[in-house]
């Protein structure tokens, strides 16, 4: 927890010019004995170890301070002002609830889904998906209204398969946030549907209308879907190889390879480990 930094003209550039270019600097006018400057001292401080990893508590003495307490252009008390980059971001004058204060401070702390969003948009332009999926998501179900985080999610699930879903989440985006990356996405996904009409793919699912029954068929058309991104379709194709003989061949395998290389937070891989499970034991 951050502890309460008193600003004096010794450390005025430190905390107002160096500190808030990394944090919010919180910082409170106040008087001894001034009984309203009395109540909200606690609340601050309260306020403050709740947010200390990206908030700073600093404390000007008015009395004591008094050419700091002009230069902030402060005529009355309690005050608070909120610093940024050395900047006034924000603040208020008089008596305020802690649920006031805090809806204040929320508008200009990061939020949960900003940390996730920052960390998965790194691991997408490293080339990893797959770590980059389960942050996104949760970030998605955090604020399911943003924008960047849907696209982001939606360019995710195209490279690990789920094509489907990503259709069904670019559909959400209005016309004036089809951008370059949402155009690239599309772009992805059309890629993807021609894979899963390759030749290769067509003349086994061909054979596969003359022998509905063939597992072998079956086994070679899941493979084929599972390398051209079409995820579900694969792993419901390979279960219904294992409903018919869970030791056909390699099967058990080929589903085993799917379902892990399913990142975490895939809905489909929960669903279909719970079904090869029910088979195995």
């Amino acid at each position: 927890m951050n502890s309460i930094v008193n600003i004096t003209p010794e450390n005025f550039q430190q905390v107002i010019l160096q500190d808030s270019a990394t944090q919010i600097v919180m910082v409170e006018f106040w008087a001894q004995g001034h009984e309203p400057s009395d109540a909200l001292a606690p609340v601050l401080a309260t306020i403050a170890s709740k947010y200390s990893n990206h908030l700073l508590h600093a404390r000007v003495d008015v009395q004591q301070q008094q050419e700091i307490t002009q230069q902030f252009g402060v005529q009355g008390l309690p005050t608070v002002i909120l610093v940024k980059d050395g900047q006034p971001l924000d603040g208020f004058a008089g008596p305020q609830t802690e649920e006031q204060i805090v809806t204040l401070l929320e508008k200009h702390l990061p939020k949960p889904e900003d940390g996730l969003y920052q960390q998965a948009a790194e691991l997408v332009t490293a080339g990893d998906y797959q770590q980059a999926y389960p942050l996104i998501k949760e970030a998605n179900e955090l604020a399911p209204d943003r924008v960047d985080i849907k696209l982001l999610l939606a360019d995710c699930q195209v490279e690990l398969g789920q094509i489907n879903p990503a259709k069904a989440l670019l559909e959400t985006i209005g016309l004036v946030d089809q951008d370059a990356l949402y155009k690239s996405i599309l772009g992805k996904i059309e890629l993807a549907e021609q894979a899963a009409e390759s030749p290769e793919i067509k003349a086994l699912q061909a054979k596969l209308e003359q022998e509905p029954d063939s597992l072998e068929i079956k086994t070679e058309l899941a493979i084929q879907l599972h390398q051209a991104n079409q995820t579900e379709e694969a792993l419901e194709l390979i279960m219904s190889v294992l409903l018919k003989d869970l030791n056909f061949g390699e099967a058990k395998k080929f589903a085993l390879d799917m379902i892990n290389a399913l990142p975490d937070g895939d809905p489909l891989k929960s669903k279909y480990r719970r079904k090869i499970y029910s088979l195995l034991y």
